[in-house]
């Protein structure tokens, strides 16, 4: 799996924003969402064609909290964080794009080579914190993020599939009822 240019290009301006930042962690939530409003902002459309840029800036994000040696885990849950804010900024689909982190999240720490479940598990409790902060439901929150995460980890091997359904449900920060329906597969 290579990044993508966007995905390249945004971990390429993240680490300079980071990079020598007081809160690295807050500094990278406000530059993802920076890029998410810019990127958003610059295609003009913030359905579907735009959300899906929210995947690549969250795993340019990876990309670049891995180089400055940031915690992956902490990492992701700013940068879903920052891009559910731009998302709500511009009026767009908060929920797609609580998905769209979150498979992101997964893809970027794959190929960093990261603990794919345990940065799952910190997308989707970012989801879940953003999405409370923008007045989402933070049930379909955290819908939305396990079922990206593990369509994500399952796009990567059934063993890593198999890891992330494991770390969602041993997770106690995330409610039970809803991720057990994801993992189960009776949520699509």
């Amino acid at each position: 799996m290579v990044l993508s240019k966007l995905a390249q290009e945004v971990s390429d301006a993240l680490v300079s924003t980071v990079k020598g930042a007081d809160d690295v962690l807050s500094a990278l939530r406000g530059a993802v969402k920076n890029q998410i409003t810019g990127v958003l902002k610059d295609v003009g459309d913030v359905a579907t064609v735009g959300l899906d840029s929210v995947s690549d800036v969250v795993q340019g994000s990876v990309s670049a909290a891995s180089q400055v040696g940031t915690s992956l885990t902490d990492a992701v849950k700013q940068a879903v964080k920052g891009a559910v804010l731009g998302v709500s900024e511009l009026g767009g689909d908060v929920l797609t794009a609580v998905r769209k982190a979150a498979r992101g999240a997964v893809a970027g720490t794959a190929e960093v080579g990261g603990d794919v479940a345990q940065v799952a598990v910190s997308a989707v409790e970012g989801a879940v914190e953003a999405a409370g902060s923008v007045g989402a439901s933070t049930a379909d929150a955290a819908k939305e993020a396990a079922m990206g995460v593990v369509k994500a980890a399952d796009d990567i091997s059934d063993k890593v599939g198999s890891e992330v359904r494991e770390a969602l449900l041993a997770a106690v920060s995330l409610p039970r009822d809803v991720i057990e329906k994801v993992v189960k597969g009776s949520e699509s």
